[in-house]
């Protein structure tokens, strides 16, 4: 373990830690020193080896599958990281469901599983380790959102309205938790170089690279950085945020 790191003896809670953002976001603050549980919700393999980089990186990691809508499970990995680490300082909400379908074809069960996983989960979530990161003196939790939200995107209503949720869900959490010294933040990607699935569609807003004014995908490594600095001391002072990284695909 990185012992001079400036996260070591912190610990921190990845959901979808396991690929791409959330595995970007686990080596960061891996190579600062923490201890990181990498939450998957069915791929134990890829939390594993997830994991096993975490170590690597000079920090520890805990591999654990729980479906981020089951309040259940996730109180068994918050359970589970308290055994094994002792302390809770850190939460990032970054499990998600993407979907492309018309909106007339869109069945309410499919719009109640998107915004299930993104708004239920950081719920779930949050409820679980507030009471842990209080006792700990404060910490960060940060949720990832997109720039869909911002922009409007064709046949992913569903995504656009649990990301626009959660932002709101993450203003009253940083008001709320202020007190307790935790901050609370949302970071909203753009165009990001990951691997999507076969259900995800066109990246937001139906760019390519040409549609971004820096000329290229962002990488999940940017996203990470910035997740690491809202952990990091220099951090605190930022609350309450919608932190846009899309290369000035959107300016506010």
């Amino acid at each position: 373990m990185n012992k001079s790191g400036a996260l070591a003896g912190r610990v921190a809670v990845v959901t979808g830690g396991a690929r791409n953002i959330g595995r970007a976001i686990v080596l960061a603050l891996a190579g600062e020193g923490a201890s990181v549980v990498v939450n998957a919700r069915g791929d134990a393999a890829a939390a594993e080896a997830v994991a096993a980089e975490a170590e690597a990186a000079g920090g520890r990691g805990l591999a654990h599958v729980a479906d981020v809508t089951d309040a259940a499970a996730v109180q068994g990995m918050v359970d589970a990281a308290v055994a094994a680490f002792g302390r809770i300082d850190f939460l990032v909400s970054n499990a998600a469901l993407r979907r492309q379908t018309p909106f007339l074809d869109m069945g309410f069960e499919e719009w109640r599983e998107i915004l299930s996983v993104a708004l239920d989960g950081a719920f779930i979530l949050s409820k679980a380790c507030v009471p842990h990161m209080i006792a700990a003196g404060g910490g960060s939790i940060v949720t990832i959102g997109g720039i869909s939200t911002h922009v409007g995107t064709k046949n992913r209503i569903h995504v656009c309205a649990a990301k626009a949720g959660l932002e709101g869900f993450t203003r009253g959490l940083a008001m709320e938790l202020a007190e307790h010294g935790i901050t609370a933040n949302c970071i909203a990607p753009g165009s990001i170089d990951t691997v999507r699935g076969s259900t995800a569609g066109a990246r937001p807003g139906n760019m390519g690279a040409s549609g971004v004014p820096i000329g290229r995908f962002g990488r999940p490594e940017e996203i990470a950085a910035m997740v690491r600095h809202l952990c990091l001391p220099d951090g605190g002072f930022i609350t309450g945020q919608t932190i846009h990284l899309n290369g000035g695909a959107w300016m506010p």
